[in-house]
């Protein structure tokens, strides 16, 4: 009787149990077994967790994520809602201020919906469901001591658990690890070279509040609510109410050095009252609040260069938060987590695991969402006094000058609107701006005078003042 054929399927070993890494794991299950490493204890339920502080501020997601998120795993964002989760209809459910201070008129007739929730909840079901499959192990209270191999080929990692340090070998180590990754010091003591990176930091600090939401508000998809801050105006404030699952709001309230918001909860409200337009203070003010103020200063856009890494070693793969980190008021965080790993899905695929040179290649794939977001949020946070020691590039100054003027389109022209959503959901690269949907409204100028109020219906302002 002929012995039977044994294969052995690749591995694969995931460093952090983060939405990034996450998304990494559920991109790589077709092509390898893989294991997790965290070093928390995960809560089992939808509940805050150590290692996540920016959770407790407002999140939505892009339609642009919102599409990858379905792409990896499918039926996330319908369990997301069916748990209390919310796609809204970007502009129709959304009363928004512009930088340059222009409200966007509200309309439907564009095709964007962000997924609205809390962290918690999104983080909860997105662990539920990728942690379900078979071939993804987790190891909890787990820690990554550094990387086994040398310059040339990563071949596993050291890990310490509890008191026992063991190696554990694989075919591909991902560092999702967040913003406090160590991947460039595990790099340079394999002898590979250094990593250039680049930080932009507009000195936003944050502070978070959640309200029991207004009776009459409840079930109604009352819209959100965004005052974004003007760079033109030094110190940039602003703030989001962010109705959630659960009845309850979140309103986030942020300020650029020397205009911060504080953890004084009576102060909270006066500070969303001196916002440029005091709408978000007019709808807080008499609320019940659900808790202390939540505060953080820990938002500058931050980018390491992996890609350009001349000599990037095998089985090696950078990706989320130890990547690149923004700025939290641009909301591309999760987007892009979700975009690179289905780039690299897409492009093992095509390739499988184990031929030499295509981490480098799975490290340039997964940058190209990364400078998308890149390009938007510093072309903005690199006009505040203080920002970066390094002038914007001439195609950052230029986006950010086109963009200021594309959003200036968009509040009045639905089409207009159309491509800037486009490109700000992360669906389009930025050249989609350069389509006549928009340069033509630009050219002809505006058809009606801009909004000079936030365009909250009668019955919507009525409704949510206590």
């Amino acid at each position: 009787m002929a012995e039977a054929l044994v294969t052995h399927r690749p591995t694969a070993v995931v460093i952090g149990a983060g939405a990034s890494g996450l998304f990494a794991a559920a991109a790589l299950t077709d092509f390898a077994d893989v294991t997790v490493i965290e070093r928390d204890r995960l809560p089992d339920g939808p509940e805050p967790r150590r290692g996540v502080p920016q959770a407790r501020h407002a999140h939505l997601v892009w339609s642009g994520g919102v599409k990858a998120f379905d792409d990896l795993v499918p039926g996330l964002t319908g369990d997301i809602v069916a748990r209390g989760g919310r796609l809204v209809h970007i502009m129709g459910d959304m009363v928004s201020r512009a930088p340059n201070e222009v409200w966007f008129r509200r309309f439907t007739s564009t095709h964007h919906r962000n997924l609205v929730c809390s962290r918690d909840l999104l983080d909860f079901v997105l662990r539920h469901r990728v942690l379900a499959d078979e071939r993804i192990t987790l190891r909890e209270e787990t820690t990554v001591l550094g990387l086994e191999g040398d310059a040339t080929a990563v071949t596993g990692v050291r890990i310490r658990t509890g008191g026992e340090e063991r190696v554990l070998r694989a075919d591909l180590v991902v560092d999702a690890s967040g913003r406090g990754s160590r991947a460039p010091q595990w790099l340079t003591g394999l002898g590979a070279p250094g990593v250039t990176e680049r930080e932009v930091n507009a000195g936003v600090a944050y502070a978070t509040r959640l309200f029991h939401a207004p009776e009459a508000t409840r079930g109604t998809g009352f819209p959100l609510v965004n005052v974004q801050a003007n760079p033109a105006k030094a110190p940039g404030r602003g703030g989001i109410i962010l109705p959630i699952e659960g009845n309850r709001w979140i309103v986030t309230l942020a300020g650029t050095r020397g205009g911060e918001p504080t953890d004084d909860p009576d102060a909270f409200v006066d500070f969303a009252l001196a916002l440029d337009d005091p709408v978000i203070g007019e709808l807080v003010k008499g609320l019940e609040p659900l808790g202390d103020v939540m505060t953080t200063r820990a938002t500058a856009n931050r980018r390491r260069y992996y890609e350009r890494v001349k000599r990037w070693p095998d089985g090696f793969l950078v990706l989320g938060d130890a990547v690149a980190g923004y700025n939290p008021v641009y909301g591309h965080g999760l987007t892009v987590a979700a975009q690179c790993a289905l780039a690299v899905r897409d492009t093992l695929s095509a390739t499988g695991l184990g031929r030499p040179g295509l981490a480098r290649r799975l490290q340039h794939v997964a940058a190209r969402p990364v400078a998308g977001a890149w390009d938007l949020a510093v072309g903005q946070d690199a006009q505040y006094p203080g920002a970066t020691d390094t002038r914007p590039n001439a195609v950052e100054r230029l986006l950010a000058r086109f963009v200021d003027k594309a959003v200036e389109t968009g509040a009045r022209n639905p089409r207009a609107m159309g491509a800037l959503l486009d490109v700000m959901s992360l669906e389009r690269p930025a050249t989609r701006l350069f389509s006549p949907d928009m340069l033509i409204p630009m050219v002809v100028g505006p058809r009606r005078p801009h909004l000079q109020g936030p365009p909250l219906t009668d019955a919507e302002r009525k409704s949510a003042m206590p």
